[in-house]
């Protein structure tokens, strides 16, 4: 009794999770099918490179997501940072020090993002829109609307170089970050405290929760996500283009609501948000193995999250029924 008491939980809980699970494992099988090159090690290497920078945003989007908030500033913090710091790496010719300035410039975007609209309580809609064009105006300002190269051969270490020549760093890198934020959402109190605010934010603070802070904290760690993804994308790439990131925002928006995560706030889980990613990143591959138009892309990514938002509406209504 306690067993099935523990797996009707866990289906329960894990619902979406289990059934988006199930909807990849199909279209892996069809894919695997229709491409003789879906399932070769060199196609999974390359989607796996290619979801590695959004999987780090997802992660930052989906807490935020959580709180009940949106954050579209995204890529352009991407971009604006990796240009910095790849400016300063170039002039300097060390890659710690770029490493540094990216850190610095991704959080000092999110503290403004978190500040404004954590204790300004201006809309996160707003606010992260401003960000991302700011932004994005800067970095082709900044760089003249050239791109960065010629970096310190050191620089290569997470984007290159690999674990016994055959596990990727930012492989490993990846699966490190999702596993310290999923034990942080599920096991600490901090977790609490966004779940709490996303699901309703004025019984958090009658709770004791300072909702202030916490949704702020939120934004933050989506801007030093930004940070590690545009390290990782410099560092996979040995360059920086005023273009990165570009769309970023809504291939993590699309990970973190394919993965469950409710645009409403107050539910969703990083084991989600990691099929989301990977469920993103083969898509588009197999959309350009199959000759699919470029810009067509567009439209079935945004038809995906328009799904997934309506499969969740429909499941609330059953709920509530």
């Amino acid at each position: 009794m306690v067993k099935n008491s523990h797996a009707k939980r866990f289906a329960k809980n894990f619902k979406t999770e289990m059934t988006m699970l199930c909807v990849f494992a199909a279209f892996f099988t069809i894919m695997g099918v229709a491409s003789d090159h879906f399932l070769s090690s060199r196609n999974m290497l390359n989607v796996v490179s290619q979801v590695a920078s959004n999987a780090m945003i997802s992660i930052g989007m989906t807490i935020v997501i959580i709180t009940g908030g949106i954050d579209l500033s995204v890529g352009g913090i991407l971009g604006l940072s990796g240009m910095i710091g790849s400016i300063c790496m170039v002039k300097t010719g060390n890659a710690i020090v770029g490493f540094l300035v990216i850190m610095v410039i991704a959080v000092a975007c999110g503290c403004i993002n978190g500040f404004l609209i954590g204790y300004i309580h201006m809309p996160a809609f707003i606010v992260t829109l401003g960000t991302m064009n700011v932004c994005r105006s800067l970095c082709y300002v900044i760089s003249d609307a050239n791109t960065q190269s010629g970096f310190p051969e050191s620089y290569k270490f997470i984007g290159k170089m690999k674990i016994g020549g055959v596990i990727p760093n930012y492989l490993v890198f990846m699966i490190i970050m999702f596993a310290i934020f999923i034990f942080v959402l599920q096991k600490t109190k901090m977790g609490r405290y966004l779940y709490a605010c996303g699901s309703n934010a004025d019984s958090a603070m009658l709770s004791g929760i300072n909702v202030k802070k916490t949704v702020c904290l939120a934004y933050i760690i989506s801007g030093m996500m930004c940070g590690l993804a545009a390290w990782i994308m410099t560092s996979r790439m040995m360059a920086c283009d005023p273009t990165y990131g570009n769309g970023a925002e809504m291939d993590a928006i699309a990970a973190a609501v394919i993965g469950g995560t409710s645009m409403s706030g107050g539910r969703g889980t990083l084991w989600g948000t990691v099929v989301g990613v990977f469920l993103v990143g083969f898509l588009r591959n197999a959309l350009n193995l199959l000759g699919v138009n470029p810009y067509w892309q567009g439209s079935a990514l945004g038809a995906v999250i328009i799904v997934a938002v309506l499969a969740e509406r429909i499941s609330n209504m059953k709920n509530r029924n």
